[in-house]
């Protein structure tokens, strides 16, 4: 019944995350957008009330005309809206993901003894540490080096060496399933916390400055404009990073943390054209289509590195023979899938069971390697290859 109910949770739950970063993407890349198609108006009224930038749009039917103050208007006349729930919600629904995933199953999901041997428990506490250290460094980055001459070069590249360190040190600890999405979480960790103490406090200010009659500071809109830029160049790496629990070619490789971080990188790299490319498209330049084509070079690197180049002119092996795979899937995941210890409702304990689950025997050992789960069971590549044989030979019983 335990089980159930917790697959119950991880689908509610992670459907609600889904929901939630959706809203919180879509908002942050349309700002991101508007930001920088907005353009100075020239008409004394709107110049008189403070509006440093405006445009027109159309969509549904109806028309827009979004404007931007860079310092506080004189008087808001209708109900301001805040834009920080989409955050703040993704978060607790992540880490509630998480937590009845990862936390709770730890000795499953998070350890891989032939990684780093150590307790579930141990592995649990590291696993909060990432999440709270990493914010804390990426802060002090951003105090010490976000002020300044090319205040931002500086900070993208600091900020990037510590995403590597931690990368590596992530897939050293954790199995690598894991491992990415644990690097995943502390950065979009970060995002949120960008919101909950940069970005909203200092509107908040602005807003008792204005309401109290007095100036407003401009420093807390650089400081939330600052912190919002670097959650647009998160975003990307961010949503690879939960995503690719799905391919254990990646996450499984010897080097993983080196496919993980060039891959984010090239994430990153591709956000920058798209907002490199809304600037140089309303100041009339050529498009800095070198952005993408780093990005897809970083990806591209990565496919090749990973391609099963010594497949393609190798001789054809016969066929395994059932007797063969059934012996495999005895001696690695019989004893969790039989008729006492059912997971996920899969039992593998006769041969009618395993020509049954045959297409999800493969999808799950061999295509994606995400079973046995972190490899506990310590099946080799010769034993997924001989489930591919048997399966690609229309997986026989006889």
């Amino acid at each position: 019944m335990e089980a159930y109910l917790l697959d119950w949770a991880n689908l509610l739950l992670r459907w609600t995350h889904v929901i939630t970063a959706i809203a919180w993407v879509g908002s942050s890349f349309y700002f991101v957008w508007l930001d920088n198609h907005l353009i100075r108006p020239k008409s004394p009224d709107l110049l008189e009330k403070g509006v440093d930038g405006a445009l027109w749009a159309v969509h549904g039917g109806g028309f827009y005309n979004p404007q931007k103050y860079m310092m506080a208007p004189k008087k808001i006349h209708t109900e301001l809206h805040w834009f920080y729930w989409e955050s703040y919600s993704t978060w607790l629904s992540g880490f509630a993901l998480f937590t009845v995933l990862y936390l709770w199953n730890a000795g499953t999901f998070l350890v891989d003894k032939s990684v780093h041997a150590w307790s579930p428990m141990a592995a649990g506490a590291a696993a909060l540490g990432f999440l709270t250290v990493f914010w804390l460094v990426y802060d002090g980055i951003c105090r010490v080096f976000g002020a300044g001459p090319e205040a931002d070069k500086k900070v993208g590249v600091v900020v990037f060496g510590f995403i590597v360190f931690a990368s590596w040190l992530a897939c050293q600890l954790f199995a690598g399933r894991a491992a990415f999405l644990l690097v995943g979480a502390m950065m979009a960790t970060s995002m949120s916390a960008n919101v909950f103490f940069w970005i909203i406090p200092g509107q908040r200010k602005v807003i008792a400055a204005m309401a109290a009659g007095q100036p407003t500071d401009p420093v807390h809109g650089k400081r939330g404009k600052q912190r919002s830029t670097h959650n647009t160049y998160f975003t990307l790496p961010v949503l690879f990073a939960m995503l690719s629990n799905h391919y254990g070619q990646l996450y499984g490789h010897p080097h993983n943390w080196v496919v993980l971080v060039l891959v984010m990188l090239g994430g990153a790299l591709i956000r920058q054209f798209f907002v490199a490319r809304h600037k140089t498209h309303m100041a009339g330049k050529p498009e800095p289509w070198h952005w993408a084509a780093g990005g897809i070079a970083a990806l591209l690197v990565v496919i090749g590195w990973l391609a099963p180049w010594a497949s393609i002119n190798a001789p054809r092996p016969a066929p395994a023979s059932f007797a063969q795979v059934q012996a495999v899937i005895q001696q690695r995941c019989v004893m969790c899938h039989n008729e006492q210890l059912n997971q996920k409702g899969v039992m593998l304990h006769t041969p009618a069971l395993i020509g049954k689950h045959a297409p999800l025997i493969n999808q799950q050992a061999v295509v994606q390697r995400t079973m046995p789960l972190n490899n506990a069971t310590q099946i080799t590549d010769d034993e997924r290859a001989l489930i591919k044989r048997w399966f690609e030979a229309g997986a026989p019983l006889n």
